[in-house]
């Protein structure tokens, strides 16, 4: 299937191409390879599709389709082709050569989008250390400079190193300086945290897939100025901001974090475990959903499955439905306060408009009743369990 749309004369006309392996979650559409490559600064001028029982082992979707891509490229004026699943290195560099094109995966796209939009120490230290990661694995003679390196007094490199070799070691040394500088980035976090606990704070996290309007509440609860835009990926570095409760005259912690997405490379995920760490020890999780998503119960699938990889899988959660403003009159629900069934339990939900306001006022008094909850139950040495019936 093939699609197009007018390009931006002012950005890199790109290719999407996705491919159908029979797996439920597939795009057909390409929709969210499109918004991450008008994200990273791409112009998407056509999008082709195909079905395929397995990857080809050499072109990843086999020479015919290769041949087709090639000329659909060459009509179209195409400056790169963008693949919506994961390459190997001899994958990517046999399409290349095969194109006469960069060859570029989701994992890179979503690695390159991370590091435009990190903005504090921590952030560009992960963006770095996952790039590195990544860069490890295409070294096997990618570039024409791998040439072999002469050794010798005042040479680079030992006696017959090769450059691939030189060029593996110093990426090696590298990652592991940012691990070094990362632990004792997650040390200054553990402390800030300890001080919170022992200040009494009650700690929430903001959590979800990327755009489903985090940023916005989080500004809208707690009057900041945090960076919130309809796009991909537009927060990536941890904000934690004071919120004052005035229904219980409390004072509570609010962070608000990176966005989930599907297929998110496991290298960026190990890279942001200090960031996402203000998850793993929150003592209720803000579970926001874009109502307004055709596509949200998926959403919330990939989101739990990520809260799992990084322990955080356990810490009760309210599921946050957003962007009613965005969704028909005929789908509102009849109340803005009910349960949904997550992973087997019965969990809080509350259906709100961060963009227009509806449905905050509420939140609030649910996350009011939520810490009285908490406080009652941890002085008669209970536990908390997200339950509706806190509520009221």
């Amino acid at each position: 299937m093939i699609s197009l749309q007018p390009p931006d004369p002012k950005i890199t006309p790109t290719l999407l191409v996705g491919v159908d392996f029979g797996l439920p979650h597939f795009d057909g559409q390409l929709e969210e390879l499109g918004l991450l490559a008008q994200t990273a600064g791409l112009s998407p001028v056509a999008r082709i599709t195909c079905k395929r029982k397995a990857p080809d082992a050499a072109l990843f979707i086999g020479s015919g389709k290769a041949d087709e891509i090639k000329e659909l490229a060459i009509q179209l004026g195409v400056q790169e082709i963008l693949f919506d699943q994961s390459l190997s290195p001899a994958q990517q560099r046999n399409l290349e050569r095969h194109l006469e094109l960069p060859v570029n995966d989701r994992t890179l796209l979503i690695l390159e989008i991370f590091g435009q939009r990190a903005r504090s120490h921590e952030g560009k230290l992960q963006v770095e250390l996952a790039r590195l990661q990544y860069l490890s694995t295409r070294l096997v003679r990618r570039w024409s400079h791998l040439e072999r390196q002469s050794g010798g007094i005042g040479m680079r490199g030992g006696p017959g190193e090769t450059q691939i070799e030189l060029d593996r070691r110093m990426i090696g040394d590298s990652i592991k300086r940012i691990k070094a500088r990362l632990v004792k980035v997650k040390r200054q976090r553990q402390t800030q945290r300890r001080q919170r606990e022992r200040r009494d704070a009650f700690n929430i996290s903001l959590v979800g897939y990327t755009n489903a309007g985090k940023s916005t509440l989080f500004n809208a609860l707690v009057k900041a100025r945090a960076y919130a835009a309809d796009q991909l990926f537009a927060t990536l570095d941890t904000t934690t901001r004071q919120l004052y409760l005035g229904e219980i005259g409390r004072v509570i912690s609010l962070s608000d974090t990176v966005g989930f997405i599907r297929d998110l490379p496991h290298g960026l995920i190990d890279a942001f475990q200090a960031t996402l760490q203000e998850a793993v020890d929150a003592d209720l999780l803000l579970h926001m959903v874009d109502f307004s998503s055709p596509n949200y119960l998926e959403q919330i699938a990939e989101v739990q499955r990520v809260l799992n990889e990084i322990g955080a899988g356990d810490i009760p959660q309210m599921l946050i439905f957003n962007k009613l403003d965005a969704i028909e009159l005929e789908r509102h629900p009849l109340l803005l306060l009910d349960t949904y069934e997550l992973a087997g339990q019965e969990t809080p939900r509350v259906f709100l408009s961060a963009q227009t306001g509806e449905g905050v006022a509420l939140l609030r008094q649910v996350l009011a009743d939520k810490v009285l909850t908490t406080q009652s139950l941890l002085s008669a040495g209970g536990d908390f369990l997200a339950s509706p019936e806190a509520v009221h």
